[in-house]
């Protein structure tokens, strides 16, 4: 026989599951929410295009794995909802834009690497480009 003790946790494990469950599928909808709200934005004030203003700081390798123009702009075209866009080209779109991504992250470490070195050498250098302000007394 199942003591009241027993059966209480049994009840209460139980609830606990189906409030995970439920968890689970409000956390998606938000999920789902969220990325329409972004799209919905992204159509008005579209983002910048991609590796026109760092051609030449970018290793060849790198530039090689920026997305065209067009294909970023479909995502965005009026329309651009689950039926025109299918979910293969979604991927492969998202894995060439994290390659490019990896590479603008690693170009931006090998920078900050030149930078830190550099300035490690010359400790002066670290003020040089800024605007001396006249003394305010």
């Amino acid at each position: 026989m199942i003591s009241a003790g027993e059966y209480r946790v049994r009840d209460l494990r139980l609830d606990r599951r189906v409030l995970r469950a439920e968890h689970a599928r409000v956390m998606w909808w938000r999920r789902l929410v969220r990325a329409r709200l972004d799209l919905a934005v992204a159509q008005v004030a579209r983002p910048d295009p991609l590796g026109e203003e760092i051609a030449f700081q970018l290793p060849p390798q790198v530039g090689v794995d920026v997305p065209r123009p067009a294909a970023l702009a479909a995502m965005l075209g009026p329309g651009a909802g689950a039926g025109s866009l299918r979910i293969d080209e979604l991927r492969t779109l998202d894995a060439q834009l994290a390659r490019y991504g990896e590479g603008v992250e690693a170009a931006l470490a090998e920078a900050t690497e030149r930078l830190i070195s550099r300035l490690a050498q010359e400790p002066g250098a670290t003020l040089s480009g800024f605007v001396e302000l006249p003394n305010p007394s």
